[in-house]
């Protein structure tokens, strides 16, 4: 894909990931999963996210998820699947996903054109993904098509996200950056978390950060003043894969089409961020 391609797989993590990420963040997706028998926080999110893949051990969870720690994986998983099977887990996902968007689109929207076709849209991209090599994007597409636009909006989304994430860590893997070093590197871009809340999120002690930011200063990729002009030279490599990873669904969409998807998606995505979908404050920290 040419320049009007990469512009495409920017608009796409712009203004369709809002679509699929409110999922980690809405109550009504942790009260389905904990109603389907999981524990509170981050088991929702690591059975919630993996179980489309079956019942996979903390080392499959933490390779396709690559920044959080695998320590804290394990704590989790397999536990969760004792708990509720993946297909339940599954289901409970879908089920939450269709409360929180039946509240924040409400009745106009949900019966709407413009979601109908942004989802017929969305699904028609998705078949220029293949599965070689994208572990988590195979897993949720072996996953049947719901009925409902919203819903068929929201998986198509995930979809696209999952295969680009699978994308991008193998552009990670590539340039030789590790799950905690990709995530150090990416907060000393200065363009996501800051380091606070990485540590937290993804479950890294301030002993192994401080010992990953000692490997990439002798690697010479960090410096006093952040990313040198080596590391800024392998994020851009990074980032420069991950985006000729991900060309697929928008050469099969069409520049046309994308260009539709994507203003359908800008005001869909604008109205579930007003309806309160993620915390205040959120988008100012950004997400890797």
């Amino acid at each position: 894909m040419g320049e009007a391609g990469a512009g495409n797989e920017k608009q796409f993590k712009r203004s369709f990931d809002t679509l699929h990420s409110l999922c980690y963040f809405v109550p009504e997706v942790d009260e389905a999963l904990t109603g389907a028998g999981l524990r509170p926080g981050r088991m929702c999110y690591f059975a919630g996210r993996s179980a489309a893949m079956g019942a996979v051990g903390p080392g499959v969870v933490a390779a396709t998820f690559y920044n959080f720690n695998p320590a804290v994986v394990a704590k989790t998983i397999p536990r969760a699947w004792t708990l509720a099977s993946p297909e339940q887990v599954v289901e409970a996902r879908f089920a939450g996903v269709d409360k929180a968007l039946t509240r924040l689109f409400g009745d106009d929207t949900l019966k709407s054109d413009e979601l109908a076709e942004a989802a017929e849209l969305a699904r028609e991209a998705t078949a220029g993904c293949t599965a070689e090599g994208r572990p988590l994007y195979a897993g949720h597409a072996d996953l049947p098509w719901p009925d409902q636009p919203h819903l068929i909006l929201w998986h198509a989304v995930t979809l696209l996200r999952e295969y680009r994430g699978d994308g991008h860590i193998a552009a990670l893997v590539l340039n030789g950056l590790g799950g905690l070093d990709a995530l150090v590197t990416h907060v000393a871009t200065g363009k996501g978390f800051v380091d606070a809340a990485a540590k937290l999120t993804r479950g890294w002690s301030d002993e192994q950060w401080d010992a990953s930011v000692a490997r990439l200063r002798e690697a010479g990729i960090l410096g006093d003043e952040g990313l040198t002009e080596q590391g800024r030279a392998l994020r851009d490599r990074v980032e420069v894969a991950t985006e000729a990873a991900a060309t697929g669904p928008w050469d099969h969409l069409g520049p046309e089409k994308t260009a539709r998807l994507e203003e359908l998606c800008r005001p869909l995505g604008a109205q579930v961020v007003a309806a309160g979908a993620y915390p205040a404050g959120i988008f100012n920290q950004g997400r890797p």
